[in-house]
């Protein structure tokens, strides 16, 4: 009996936090939610050069990566926006998620695609992610100061914030080198 009792508590331990994860949108189904004017998509990616990551550097944004992948969101040729798609580490699991960006650089949507924590899915709320809507480039962007945290939650509110402000500076400096024109 105890064998029995001790091969459990091992098996219910080495579940891995991952188990919890929730699948809630893809990609496309997010972007397709954001901009739903669009008639398509046009993959591109944004590849910033040295310069530009030192702008994002000068505004205390971590660039993190030279390239990002961009869905231009067009309807009969005509640009009405982007969205890009990242992850940020929530507690230890990642977070994956879309932001839409309007033509003047301000956020249109925030969409959680994936959450593998076990707590603190209610960033997926939409009250919480509506916070995000018409912020651009002048917000400060920061859980506490005009994004509120919840209880619980802070990491993932804290990274997701913190991924949304870098996807908005990223794509203000490839707009303003005409990676985006």
């Amino acid at each position: 009996m105890r064998v029995v009792l001790a091969a459990s508590a091992l098996a219910v331990a080495a579940v891995p936090t991952s188990a919890f994860a929730v699948d809630y949108l893809s990609a496309e189904q997010a972007a397709k939610l954001m901009f739903p004017d669009a008639d398509a998509f046009e993959a591109r990616t944004v590849t910033l050069d040295a310069a530009q990551l030192q702008q994002l550097d000068a505004q205390g944004v971590r660039g993190r990566s030279a390239s990002w992948p961009v869905r231009v969101a067009r309807r009969g040729g005509t640009t009405l926006g982007y969205v890009v798609t990242d992850d940020v580490v929530g507690k230890v699991e990642l977070i994956s998620y879309a932001v839409g960006i309007a033509l003047d650089g301000s956020v249109r949507q925030v969409e959680i695609l994936s959450y593998r924590e076990s707590h603190g899915f209610e960033i997926r709320l939409p009250a919480w992610r509506k916070q995000f809507v018409g912020k651009g480039g002048a917000s400060v962007l920061r859980v506490g100061e005009d994004i509120a945290n919840i209880s619980g939650a802070t990491l993932s509110c804290t990274h997701v914030t913190d991924g949304v402000r870098r996807i908005v500076a990223v794509l203000a400096v490839a707009r303003r080198g005409g990676a985006l024109a």
